[in-house]
């Protein structure tokens, strides 16, 4: 009985063989970006505000999407998310996928998350999952640093 469970728990080489792990890469450049509010009063002390972004350098394309604010305080204290679905390139691999965003400000002092949502790469870029990370300078002017990874191509 043990001979018999040896060999048929035997597996080709080719199984055996491990898988390169996707490689982390990184993008950057600048980006525009539109905020318009939206007068829907969906409820008090909420705002919704649709997204209108056109970013440069590795990544080159568009991205529309929706953030909800609120709980804005005297202290600088206050919460969004938004989801954004980027269209375009990245690094010359063409496709889109979605970003979500968690801000939360705590009497000035900001944590903010955005991570691509999982699965939602097309074309090329079918696989990615990634982090974001949003610089604003002194004079206002939005930049990206984008870590990523993508399967490997054949």
């Amino acid at each position: 009985m043990s001979l018999l469970f040896i060999a048929s728990s035997a597996q080709p080489q080719s199984t055996l063989v491990p898988k390169e792990a996707p490689m982390t890469n990184h993008a950057t450049g600048p980006f525009d970006v539109k905020m318009h509010p939206q007068d829907d009063n969906a409820a008090d002390g909420v705002t919704r505000m649709l997204l209108d972004k056109q970013y440069h350098g590795d990544l080159e394309g568009m991205a529309k999407g929706q953030m909800l604010t609120g709980g804005m305080s005297a202290d600088k204290s206050g919460v969004y998310v938004a989801i954004e679905k980027f269209t375009g390139t990245l690094q010359g691999r063409s496709g889109s996928f979605v970003l979500h965003h968690t801000g939360i400000m705590t009497r000035g002092k900001p944590e903010l998350t955005i991570l691509v949502a999982p699965d939602s790469g097309t074309g090329q870029l079918i696989g990615i999952s990634g982090k974001m990370t949003i610089n604003i300078a002194a004079d206002g002017k939005h930049s990206y640093d984008f870590e990523y990874t993508l399967p490997a191509t054949p």
